[in-house]
Order: structure tokens, then C-alpha cells, then sequence
């Protein structure tokens, strides 16, 4: 297994004579290890990979729902029940005999990533002035990809996979400009929460009135969306 590279990690500091940050979550990795081995918890220690996702996809709503709606102690809570999610994936990896590797692995990849992705904080180079775009490019030598649009889940829901292929586009130049209907609003004008959560909640209403499940016609409609984009970039390409 691999160590963090000591010479790019960022540190914290402690006072004097108390443990430094982050200490405690050595005492979780030995929890979780305790249950996973032999002795341990027979429920841990069946799970895998495929098992824990519904409670990885149900902490993660849960945190978000004590950042909106709960208590600070709410909030620590469920960030750790998130927490767990990951040092258990991590444990149940380190057991694989071909392609093993262990929590100090996927820390130590999410530093060397962070630490490439801001080379204006830990490399000395000058801040661009478009921060999104540098990160884009940065991204683009790691993980060379045939389509802008390569790596956003399918699994995400429909409006939040929405909102992320429109802005891989946007930031393309791919984006085809925003239509508009007789009657709406004009185009570019500038919209608060509020004002979007209205649009949104009226159009499920009528979706449900009309029979239609709103999911799944965005799906629908961002695959489409999709193609098209698609198709532009290997015309492009081909030119």
C-alpha cells in the first residue's frame, strides 16, 4: 500500500501536548477493522462493494439534509455516518488479493490529486484568471476523454445530471442557446431560488397532471441533449 507523499501533503499543526487533527480517524480505521475481521460483526463483515451503496447514496442525502434543515450536532453526525461509508469501501478493497489498496491509499490519491489541481497554492504559479478553466485543463491531461461529456454518472438524478452536462457544454462552448417559449420571460433574465423552485415545482405539477413522470422525460431530454452535443463534436473533430 502506498503512503501519502510527504513533500506535497499539506499539514495541520496542534497545540502543544494534544493530538493533531485528523488523529481520531486512525481510531475509526481500528474500528472498522475490528468488525470486518474474524470475531467481528457478522453483518460487516458480509458486505461489499455493491451492498453498501444504498447506504453511501442514503448518507450522502442525509447530510445534505442536516446541512439545509438540522443542528450543528446534526450536521457532525451525519458526516460521520458519511465517513464511515468511506474507510468501510476502503476496508472491504484492501481485501481484494488482485487489486487491493487500503484507506491511506485513497487518501493519499485525493492529496496528490488536490495538490495537481491547485498548483497556484502549492507549486508557486501565478492564480489564472479562470480558475474553472485551468481546473478543466488540468483535468483533461489526467483523464484524456473522446467527449466533453465522458464521466458524468448515469446514476445521477435526472435534474442534477441536467445541470451537469449543461455546464460541461457551457464551458465548451458546446452549449446551444437557451429557447424561449411565447409568454415566458425573456431569455438571460436573472432568476433567484426562489424564482427557479417555482418554475420547477409548476412544471412537475403539470407533468403529474398530464400523466408524465418528470424523471424520466428529463433523462429523456438530456440524453438528447447528449447526442447532439456529440454529434457536434466529431463534425468538429472531422473539420
Amino acid at each position: 500500500m502506498s503512503d501519502a507523499p510527504a513533500s506535497t501533503a499539506p499539514t495541520g499543526t496542534a497545540p502543544t501536548g494534544t493530538a493533531p487533527t485528523g488523529s481520531k480517524l486512525l481510531d475509526l480505521v481500528a474500528v472498522m477493522d475490528r468488525l470486518r475481521s474474524p470475531g467481528g460483526c457478522p453483518w460487516d463483515a458480509r458486505q461489499t462493494h455493491a451492498s453498501l451503496l444504498r447506504y453511501l447514496v442514503e448518507e450522502s442525502y442525509e447530510v445534505v439534509d442536516a446541512v439545509e434543515n438540522g443542528t450543528r450536532e446534526e450536521l457532525r453526525d451525519e458526516l460521520g455516518d458519511l465517513l464511515l461509508q468511506v474507510v468501510f469501501h476502503a476496508r472491504v478493497a484492501a481485501e481484494d488479493p488482485a487489486e487491493g489498496f487500503d484507506v491511506d491509499d485513497v487518501a493519499a490519491a485525493i492529496v496528490a490529486k488536490l495538490v495537481r489541481r491547485h498548483p497556484h497554492v502549492f507549486d508557486g504559479e501565478v492564480a489564472a484568471e479562470d480558475l474553472q478553466a485551468r481546473w478543466d485543463a488540468i483535468k483533461a491531461t489526467e483523464k484524456p476523454r473522446a467527449s466533453v461529456l465522458d464521466g458524468i454518472p448515469l446514476q445521477l438524478p435526472a435534474l442534477a445530471r441536467a445541470d451537469k452536462v449543461l455546464g460541461r457544454l457551457q464551458r465548451a462552448g458546446l452549449a446551444e442557446p437557451a429557447g424561449g417559449r411565447p409568454g415566458e420571460e425573456a431569455v438571460g433574465e436573472r432568476l433567484d431560488e426562489e424564482a427557479v423552485g417555482e418554475r420547477l415545482l409548476e412544471l412537475v405539477r403539470a407533468a403529474h397532471a398530464a400523466g408524465v413522470d418528470p424523471e424520466a422525460a428529463l433523462r429523456t431530454a438530456t440524453r438528447r441533449l447528449e447526442r447532439a452535443a456529440r454529434e457536434r463534436e466529431g463534425g468538429a473533430a472531422r473539420a
